[in-house]
């Protein structure tokens, strides 16, 4: 008789594996091996997709969505800000990311009020 799968615990296997790889993928991408920290975040993309897990916001925005390759600032991707949005451009493939930050603006809003 087979075993039943416990999709709970696997899946919170799956975030821990997820958070080692983008662990691993920072280091080595600030030693400079990008190639390495590609494959991590890559595995990190993969285990994601396999046990249904949603990647944290801080893990989604570090990884280009379309090559999978690891954006580290200055070396593979540009960053800017301008009009209310954070404009993230992947040097490898480039593909342009734009995230809002509303509620940045907003506290600082209210703070001044």
């Amino acid at each position: 008789m087979a075993q039943r799968r416990r999709k709970g615990s696997e899946r919170k296997i799956a975030r821990e594996r997820i958070e080692v790889l983008f662990g691993l993928a920072e280091r080595e991408g600030l030693r400079g091996n990008l190639v390495r920290a590609n494959r991590y975040a890559s595995l990190a993309a993969k285990i994601g997709m396999r046990y249904n897990v949603h990647l944290p916001r801080e893990f989604r925005r570090r990884y280009c969505r379309k090559c999978h390759a690891f954006l580290v600032p200055g070396k593979t991707c540009r960053v800017r800000v301008a009009r209310g949005k954070v404009t993230t451009t992947c040097t490898v493939c480039g593909d342009i990311r734009r995230i809002p930050y509303l509620r940045e603006r907003k506290a600082r809003r209210a703070k001044a009020q």
